[in-house]
């Protein structure tokens, strides 16, 4: 089972990722741990990734799309794996479509939960009043500017590929405002049952 979760920060893509990577054993990719694993691991790529960092400048697509293309050859991802995070742009998805097709592989969905902006932001700030309340520390990116700042970068970069995927036939649209375990359980009837 090949996966991407699209949808804007705040809608779930986390937790509804991590009880798919429980129930059906397939590792979640994401972009970061991607990056950081190929520097770490001192590959070619890897440190090619990390001089472009190192030098304060972001990673380019060539250099992403190769890391991901070497991360799915990875034994742990032979039953499947989740995207997350990645593609981010359409050139991306288009590169993850050829990337695929060379190792004779498909995606089997992009599944975007969708969600009401103004109840996310208005959950955001719930959660910032509820953690000062209980005396916590607030994530400094956790308030409601940087929010809609990640909101509008979404909408701008990563929202255009509904249409890509739509155009494909591969999109799946859930509510992801529903109630979490509603939303797994839709999720759950589109990838089918755990095959253990």
């Amino acid at each position: 089972m090949r996966l991407i979760l699209l949808g804007p920060p705040g809608a779930g893509k986390g937790t509804q990722a991590q009880r798919l990577v429980e129930r059906h054993g397939i590792p979640q990719l994401s972009t970061g741990d991607m990056l950081r694993a190929a520097v770490k691991a001192e590959s070619d790529i890897g440190l090619k990734a990390k001089s472009v960092m190192d030098a304060g400048q972001l990673v380019s697509d060539e250099i992403v799309n190769q890391i991901v293309s070497e991360r799915v050859d990875q034994a742990d991802c032979a039953n499947g794996f989740i995207l997350d995070g990645y593609p981010r742009t359409v050139p991306q998805a288009q590169a993850l479509n050829d990337i695929l097709e060379g190792k004779d592989l498909a995606l089997d969905a992009v599944i975007e939960l969708k969600v009401d902006e103004t109840a996310l932001m208005k959950r955001i700030e719930k959660r910032v009043a509820d953690t000062k309340a209980a005396g916590g520390t607030v994530r400094a990116d956790d308030n409601a500017e940087s929010f809609g700042k990640r909101l509008e970068e979404y909408r701008a970069k990563t929202a255009p590929l509904s249409a890509y995927y739509e155009k494909t036939g591969q999109l799946r649209v859930i509510d992801g405002m529903a109630e979490m375990d509603a939303v797994t359980a839709e999720i759950e009837q589109i990838v089918g049952p755990a095959k253990h």
